[in-house]
């Protein structure tokens, strides 16, 4: 394609889509409108979900395409503002959207670490990877990895570790549709999943990369539409400034205030807050309780006539626990649950803040100076172990970042190295308006809750609580544990997948705005599945079958493959999702620690060290892939690990910060104690390095 063609096709893009975001926002006014007139919000709902699902699959029928380089790579003439926008949605899954404003809720200060990790990681994709790989050409991570190790061996782990990076990561943004989808239209979540999942394959199945791509920037449109209304309307309700991102320091002081208030048992509030809080100390320790006299009939060998006797007195429910060791889980996770609730409220500004034994301390009249002196030591501790993976986690991030294939392929679609180097700006600035957006969104949900639904009566509870609730119990729970009457915050349980999605709700805003939030939820989640399931099954049709199997395959055989291989990842996916294996956030870092582990060192030093060879990169990515696989299954509760197992306090979201060292050390050793690269390989490394005459537009054959 000429420059000049390149430009006409640049404008017919920017016309397209200017055209597309005003008929979304007259969509959408049109829609308050019938709201208005008596609307129900149910078919609200249908609506959103009907016609932005139509709206993808007719991008994607129209974008249908039977040639390998559209397929695999959207002919590579996306041009960089346009593939900055479906980098943007490709990234902004289902964590960032729903799970990221939630963690800060949550986790206040140390929720920061998701901000810092995923932006700092487009930094390590501008300097280390994305022009390198766009020069080399070819359609994917692995082709790089076979292609510069010389060999098949290399090709088949990245395809190994591709798919086990992006399955962990398209399962929560599964999950993330089916939360969206059952409050949408009010059917089961299991089900969500599942209707969700047509969404997400009539785009990648008819189109490939090309149809995912221009699907994409029309889901970034709609998604940051969506995520910034709600927000500006909160900002403007309580400090009547329409940039949240100046507003939120005000009310994060407001949101202080109120949290020193909660934490004075002389102040009404906190005597209020001292009441439900000792209930939730009476609750863990019968719980505990429970589970010593279970230890001890277990002891006895009288484990199996205890469990009978509990199953009996709580009337035999039919999924009472089966054996006594998941009793004990049972009762574990309530006591847990219940001494959460028992302490002090953390200060969502305090940096690493500890349990809050000090202040409990202090409180006690009858503590001495040694009991303070050891629950500051506890405070100090937890203080430390919150820094160590604060660290650790924006470490991972960062170089998963760099390293997840669904990304680094976007650049594979550009026209030229050039329009690569400047994709990865124009994608920074666009997730960088969601991301500073984020914060300012945790603190002012939070402040809406502290200061109306906390002191609230439960006679009188918003709707919002009862339609949450409704959609998965674990999400949105409240409970009079004290039997007084009002709500207190420790009775508030509120899971951080629904502060975003819940925010318009909480703010008293048109059922239209909750709809709109909803599908720009469903957008960034559909977005990032489309990508994601499109490198399993490209890993899986172009580098095992097309390059290692059947290297004469027809063009029709090769899309054929892939596109039946894409609905079985999908319909697996969709079932694991549906079991619940973890919270999104926890799923998503869990594929960033696992690409870091996998694919970081052998990329970068394939890039920037000629020495590295073929065992050098097997070592690497199988040691790197291997540990870090190991520490999640020793430590993460869903596959039967314990928190005993961390080495040095780290969580297993964070197990990359142990894979990746070890895959430099596998990479740089096992180069060392074998042959050197072929003179070949040598320049192809050149090659993709440094500049030459047509350096800027250069790619390799396909």
């Amino acid at each position: 394609m000429t420059a000049q063609t390149q430009s006409q096709f640049f404008q017919q893009l920017k016309k397209y889509y200017t055209f597309y975001t005003g008929g979304f926002i007259a969509f959408v006014i049109v829609l308050a409108i019938l709201e208005q007139m008596g609307l129900p919000p149910k078919w609200i709902g249908y609506i959103f979900l009907g016609a932005t699902i139509s709206l993808y699959a007719g991008i994607g029928i129209m974008s249908k395409t039977a040639d390998v380089s559209e397929y695999y790579v959207a002919g590579r003439r996306v041009p960089a503002v346009f593939n900055g926008m479906a980098t943007g949605a490709d990234w902004m899954s289902a964590a960032s959207f729903i799970g990221m404003a939630g963690t800060l809720y949550l986790a206040g200060y140390d929720g920061l670490a998701f901000v810092l990790g995923w932006t700092g990681g487009y930094v390590l994709v501008a300097l280390f990877l994305a022009p390198y790989l766009r020069k080399f050409g070819q359609f994917t991570i692995p082709d790089f990895l076979g292609s510069r190790y010389n060999g098949n061996l290399p090709r088949t782990i990245g395809v190994i570790a591709a798919i086990i990076c992006s399955f962990t990561y398209v399962v929560a943004q599964i999950y993330g549709v089916g939360i969206i989808t059952a409050r949408l239209t009010g059917i089961e979540f299991q089900y969500g999943v599942f209707l969700g999942l047509a969404g997400i394959l009539v785009c990648s199945f008819l189109g490939g990369m090309r149809a995912v791509t221009w699907t994409q920037v029309a889901q970034y449109i709609i998604l940051i539409i969506a995520y910034m209304i709600p927000v500006v309307w909160l900002s403007v309700t309580h400090t009547g400034n329409p940039v949240p991102q100046i507003a939120y320091g005000q009310v994060l002081q407001e949101v202080t205030q109120l949290e020193n208030e909660f934490n004075n048992a002389e102040t009404t509030k906190g005597a209020a807050e001292v009441s439900a809080r000792a209930a939730f100390k009476a609750q863990q320790e019968s719980f505990e309780a429970r589970i010593a006299a279970l230890d001890a009939a277990v002891a006895a060998g009288n484990g199996a006539a205890f469990l009978e006797a509990q199953r009996t007195e709580a009337g035999s429910p039919a999924d009472f626990p089966a054996t006594t060791d998941d009793l004990k889980a049972s009762w574990k996770k309530s006591a847990d649950g219940a001494k959460g609730k028992a302490g002090p409220v953390s200060a969502h500004a305090t940096a690493f803040a500890g349990k809050g034994a000090e202040t409990k301390a202090r409180a006690n009249p009858n503590a001495t100076e040694a009991d303070i002196a050891a629950a500051q030591a506890e405070d100090q501790e937890a203080s430390d172990i919150k820094r160590r993976n604060f660290i650790a986690l924006v470490l991972c991030l960062m170089v998963g970042t760099a390293s997840l294939p669904h990304i680094l392929m976007r650049y594979y679609t550009t026209p030229s190295v050039r329009e690569a180097r400047k994709s990865v700006f124009w994608s920074l600035f666009f997730i960088f308006l969601l991301y500073f957006t984020a914060p300012a969104l945790a603190v002012l949900v939070k402040f809406e809750v502290y200061s109306n639904l906390v002191g609230s009566s439960f006679a009188a509870l918003p709707a919002w609580v009862a339609n949450w609730s409704a959609v998965d119990a674990t999400l949105m729970k409240i409970v009079d544990i004290n039997l007084d009457g009002i709500v207190q915050l420790a009775e508030i349980t509120i899971g951080g997948d629904l502060i975003v999605l819940a925010t318009p709700e909480i703010a008293g805003l048109p059922y239209v705005i909750s709809g709109m939030v909803a599908a720009g939820g469903l957008a960034a989640a559909l977005s990032t599945a489309d990508g994601l399931l499109l490198t399993i099954a490209n890993a899986l049709s172009h580098d095992v079958y097309y390059k290692m199997i059947d290297p004469k395959a027809s063009t029709v055989r090769r899309l054929a493959i892939s596109k039946g291989l894409l609905v079985v990842v999908a319909l697996f996916a969709a079932y694991t999702a549906s079991l619940k294996p973890g919270d999104i956030l926890f799923l998503v870092g869990a594929a960033f620690s696992l690409a870091a582990s996998a694919f970081f060192p052998a990329l970068v030093l394939g890039v920037f060290w000629k020495r590295a060879n073929y065992l050098g990169a097997v070592v690497g990515m199988l040691a790197g892939l291997g540990v870090c696989m190991y520490y999640m299954v020793i430590t993460y509760p869903f596959f039967g690990g314990v928190a005993t197992n961390q080495w040095f306090d780290i969580a297993p979201i964070a197990a990359g910060v142990f894979g990746m060292p070890v895959g430099f050390i596998g990479v740089i050793v096992g180069s060392l104690i074998s042959r050197a690269p072929s003179l070949e390989i040598q320049q192809l490394v050149d090659h993709v390095r440094y500049p030459s005459l047509a350096g800027d537009i250069d790619t390799r054959a396909a």
